[in-house]
């Protein structure tokens, strides 16, 4: 298994091979991508800041955490995989959908994934990876949404794209009750 490679997709999301993750994020070439949002049982959003070294999207708040599935690795494990290693916390996760998108960012790097985005209910308090996260903080979805209308600079672009759908799915599945 190549943990430097991404699983390079086609628009049906069928692997058509691999690549090292830098290449295939300088090409924009389609690629599996995965994104996971946390909630406390008391509905509160558990945001990561990436930190301030990150190829990428560096010092902006975003979910839970993201990443990419490894060659030969399901989404659900990659996703398990790296809550556990980004913010220390292991808890049961579901699959709500998944989307593609295609996003120039900073250092001449391009977003283009099928993201898929998994759920899961937490109250762990996170131990966070500080190669990977700068900061943590809870936030009710009104006080999010009041936020990124307010400061949207401060946020990853796939975040902004999704945070209202999965507000909705977890409404929608009435997660809470």
């Amino acid at each position: 298994m190549r943990n430097d490679h991404v699983i390079l997709v086609d628009r049906d999301n069928t692997v058509v091979g691999s690549m090292e993750k830098m290449e295939a994020h300088r090409k924009g070439l389609l690629h599996r991508a995965i994104s996971v949002f946390i909630i406390d049982s008391g509905g509160k959003w558990l945001l990561q800041k990436r930190a301030e070294d990150k190829y990428h999207s560096s010092s902006l708040w975003t979910n839970t955490c993201c990443s990419h599935p490894f060659p030969n690795e399901s989404n659900p494990d990659a996703a398990n995989r790296r809550l556990s290693e980004e913010m220390g916390i292991k808890c049961s996760l579901s699959e709500l959908f998944h989307f593609t998108y295609k996003e120039n960012l900073d250092n001449e790097l391009t977003e283009h994934e099928i993201d898929h985005v998994f759920f899961g209910l937490c109250d762990d308090v996170p131990s966070v990876n500080h190669n990977e996260v700068m900061d943590f903080r809870y936030i009710t979805y009104t006080d999010l949404q009041e936020d990124i209308a307010s400061n949207p600079q401060s946020y990853t672009v796939w975040f902004k794209m999704i945070v209202e759908r999965v507000h909705q799915q977890i409404e929608q599945f009435n997660f809470f009750k």
